[in-house]
């Protein structure tokens, strides 16, 4: 593909920056991982926020953000963890949709507080689709930009394929045009951007606190293999991440977790939020690109709407289990989804 067809143009990558979007599902059965983005919600909002289909394609970035030019005027969004976004002198704003003329120059810093941001432009990262999915898996090299993070110099399209029918695209058009005039006629437009004062608020994270991120699990189905004391322990005392935690699982370091029986199983599947134990007693979430079988016990998972705020646990930060039911998880996850369809409502409420 041409360069005229690019839109981004990176020129620092960050640490870690990748294409995702939701992943490629329906693999597992063949030994490949979904994989997609580790915070989906943040994700699915920077997605709505600029009139894309939730699953649209955007990057994903880590501990510390890329720096990139704008080649043509484009509206984006940014959410997740807080990476100082600034373009020029002006910090861009967060969880809305932002227009950014071409020319611009974004840079993003450390994250503050949390783990991983996420750009969404519209008309979703150009990629090509590799199994029906454009996210990026470094471990199989497919997807994204040749299966790997981002790399100074690597030129990123950015089309209409993550444009959703109709209404949300229309939307997003009269944003951009609305946001480009109030650039023109305000002092403010001198930055070359533009965005509103409404933001679509980050109701994902209501389990992080000062003292620790809190996620909700159940039991698994080798639970009953901890010992007495262990089992309390998995729901009472706090953990750490590990430094070694990555996209495929999350290491967490504290107390031992003894087990009672010292048998090996037989391999069986797992997912991301499964809760493993290895031998030496220090528990592993698994995350979006974990395996697909895996022979350590299974003693949790983690319900699916507290998988983002595993995502954002960075090394160092505490982690709490509380215990819920499989009843309550699916009504946490129902209520989940249906507040990000008033979310969704709510975005195509706004008008410029």
């Amino acid at each position: 593909m041409g360069r005229a067809a690019m839109s981004l143009i990176i020129l620092k990558p960050g640490f870690f920056t990748t294409v995702q979007d939701l992943g490629r599902n329906g693999w597992r059965k063949d030994g490949l991982p979904a994989g997609g983005a580790m915070d989906r919600y943040a994700l699915r909002t920077a997605n709505l926020l600029v009139g894309n289909d939730e699953g649209a394609a955007g990057l994903e970035l880590t501990l510390v953000g890329p720096t990139f030019t704008t080649e043509r005027d484009m509206l984006l969004a940014i959410c997740g963890a807080y990476m100082s976004p600034q373009m020029d002198d002006g910090e861009l704003p967060m969880w809305r949709p932002v227009w950014v003329a071409a020319g611009s120059r974004i840079t993003f810093g450390a994250a503050s507080a949390g783990c991983r941001a996420y750009i969404a432009v519209a008309g979703g990262i150009d990629a090509a689709a590799v199994l029906g999915s454009r996210s990026t898996d470094v471990r199989a090299r497919i997807g994204g930009v040749d299966g790997r993070p981002l790399q100074a110099g690597d030129a990123l399209p950015c089309g209409e394929r993550g444009s959703d029918s109709g209404a949300r695209a229309a939307w997003a058009r009269l944003w951009r045009a609305g946001l480009a005039a109030r650039a023109a006629a305000e002092p403010r437009g001198r930055d070359g951007f533009a965005a509103p004062g409404w933001f679509a608020p980050p109701l994902a994270y209501g389990g992080g606190a000062a003292d620790g991120i809190e996620l909700r699990a159940m039991p698994g189905s080798e639970f009953g293999r901890l010992s007495a004391a262990a089992r309390t322990a998995f729901f009472t005392e706090r953990f750490n991440v590990a430094p070694a935690s990555d996209r495929m699982g999350v290491r967490l370091a504290g107390p031992p977790l003894e087990q009672r029986y010292s048998t090996e199983l037989l391999s069986h599947g797992v997912v991301p939020g499964t809760v493993q134990l290895p031998y030496g007693g220090n528990p592993i979430v698994l995350a979006a690109d974990c395996q697909t079988t895996g022979g350590y016990p299974k003693i949790a998972h983690v319900i699916a709407a507290d998988l983002p705020l595993l995502a954002q646990a960075r090394p160092g930060a505490a982690i709490f289990f509380r215990e819920v039911a499989l009843a309550e998880a699916q009504r946490i996850e129902l209520a989940f989804e249906r507040e990000m369809r008033h979310l969704a409502a709510g975005i195509r409420c706004q008008l410029p």
